[in-house]
Order: structure tokens, then C-alpha cells, then sequence
């Protein structure tokens, strides 16, 4: 049994190079299928499927157990390769399948022509197979950890859309908030108003809120608190659009109305601080 696996192993082995070209005759084929655009070039691809079927042939006479390590470097390596020529997930797992189609090919030819007892085969399936389901599995978590930090990238830079800083007048800045305010979007409004304070030089900052549909206690102390954070960097700021239920919701957390500045809407908060359109 196994002179018959190291029989099998030395000939996926030595006809290393041979299967790769076949790999790379099926996905050619596939590809333009598919419609599929490979930038790698071909003698880099060609090298990194004859190390993989290298790995397969060893793991039948071979530590497995280094061999699975070495797969799973060449999972990775070749998953950040494929990120980096704009290759899709589904593109690279039919590679993937295709290995098994290829290596099994030579297996059929191997049981014809020497008669291999049908045991044999099915040992040489549970020492590769895991192999090739090792490899599919570590290039999807590649994947999906590039496509995570993608939309983490994504969703950073929406937040920060989310809370825009308009200037009006050299010194004066506005926020107009838009949409639900919960307590991870108030603390995004601190970060935002005193970092764009700082770069803007600002002397007063208007916090626009008629926008926001429900301001509960939770946010409505926030808000308090970028103020009173803004006043620390000698940045003053004023709250406009406030709503009856939004002013009850300040009122019941003791908050004193005077602190806060409140103006109906951003025209009257800029009257306050002498920009009127009359005297410019």
C-alpha cells in the first residue's frame, strides 16, 4: 500500500510542471467562458500551481502535516496575488476545483494502466482532498478579511459625510445634521466638530438639529457635552432647530438653556453673531 502511494505521489511529482499546464489550459478555457481577465503573467502563474500540485504529490510519502502548512502559505499568498491582479473569489475557487479534476485524471490513468487496488485510490482521496478543501478554505478567509476592511474603509468615510462641517464665514461653521443621531453618531459629531474646529480655526460653531427626527436623553447629553467640549477649545457653539419635544428632552436632564445658545434655524444663530447679509 505504500509503495503504491509513493508510487502515485513520485509521479504527481515528477510530472509537476506537465499538470500545471493543464490547470492552465482548463482555466484559459474557462476564463474566456467566464469572461474572465487574468493580469498575472504566465510564467507566474504556471509557478504557483506547480508548487501546490508539488505539495499534493509530497503529501502522499510525505509529513502531512508539513505539507498542510506549506499548503496554507500558498493559499494565502496566492489569494493576496489574485486580490492584487483584481481576481473575483469565484474565479479562483474553480482554479481550485479544477486541481482536483487534473490530479484525479492521473489517478484514473494510473489505475487502468497498473491495476491499483480501489483502497488505494480512496487513501490517496482522504490524504489530498483535505488538502484542496484546506486551500478553498484559507482563500476565502483572505477574502473575506480584504472585503472587510474594504467596507470598514467604506463605512468610515460614509460617517464622515454623515457629519458635515460648512463653512459660512471666515471663523463660522455649521453642522447640519441629518437622520437618526444615535449614541455612536453623537460621539462621531465630538470628534468631527473639535478636530474640524482646530484645522478651521473656528470661533463659533452652529449645530444645526432640525433634521434629526428623535434626540433621546442619551444623545441630547452628548450633545451637551461636544458643546462643552468645543468651549474648551475656545470654540463657541450654538444649537439651532431645537423642537419643543426635543427642548422637553434638555429640560428633563437639567440642562440650562442659556448654555446651549439656542437659535430657531441657522439664520438667526448667524443674526446673533453679527453676520447679516445687510452689512456685507
Amino acid at each position: 500500500m505504500k509503495h503504491e502511494l509513493l508510487y502515485i505521489g513520485k509521479k504527481i511529482v515528477d510530472n509537476h510542471l506537465t499538470l500545471a499546464q493543464r490547470i492552465e489550459g482548463a482555466m484559459t478555457a474557462e476564463n474566456i467562458k467566464m469572461e474572465v481577465k487574468n493580469t498575472a503573467s504566465l510564467k507566474e502563474r504556471r509557478q504557483y500551481r506547480a508548487h501546490l500540485i508539488l505539495c499534493f504529490g509530497k503529501a502522499l510519502y510525505e509529513d502531512v502535516d508539513l505539507i498542510s502548512q506549506e499548503v496554507e502559505k500558498w493559499g494565502r499568498k496566492t489569494a493576496e496575488m489574485a486580490i492584487q491582479h483584481n481576481i473575483s473569489l469565484s474565479s479562483i475557487l474553480r482554479e481550485v476545483a479544477t486541481y482536483r479534476t487534473v490530479i484525479w485524471d492521473v489517478f484514473t490513468e494510473e489505475l487502468e494502466q497498473r491495476k491499483f487496488a480501489a483502497i488505494t485510490m480512496l487513501d490517496v482521496s482522504k490524504m489530498i482532498d483535505p488538502l484542496i478543501d484546506q486551500v478553498g478554505k484559507v482563500i476565502g478567509e483572505v477574502y473575506e478579511a480584504h472585503n472587510n476592511k474594504l467596507m470598514k474603509i467604506a463605512y468610515t468615510a460614509l460617517e464622515e459625510l454623515s457629519v458635515p462641517v460648512v463653512p459660512v464665514a471666515e471663523g463660522i461653521a455649521a453642522i447640519p445634521l441629518v437622520g437618526t443621531l444615535d449614541t455612536h453618531r453623537a460621539k462621531l459629531v465630538m470628534e468631527v466638530a473639535l478636530n474640524e474646529g482646530a484645522r478651521m480655526n473656528l470661533s463659533h460653531m452652529i449645530i444645526d438639529v432640525s433634521g434629526v427626527p428623535i434626540i433621546d436623553t442619551m444623545v441630547a447629553d452628548q450633545l451637551f457635552q461636544v458643546i462643552q467640549a468645543l468651549r474648551l477649545t475656545g470654540v463657541e457653539a450654538i444649537i439651532t432647530g431645537i423642537r419643543p419635544e426635543i427642548a422637553q428632552t434638555i429640560v428633563n436632564l437639567g440642562i440650562d438653556f442659556d448654555e446651549l445658545k439656542p437659535q430657531v434655524n441657522l439664520q438667526e444663530a448667524l443674526k446673533s453673531l453679527g453676520f447679516d447679509r445687510k452689512t456685507q
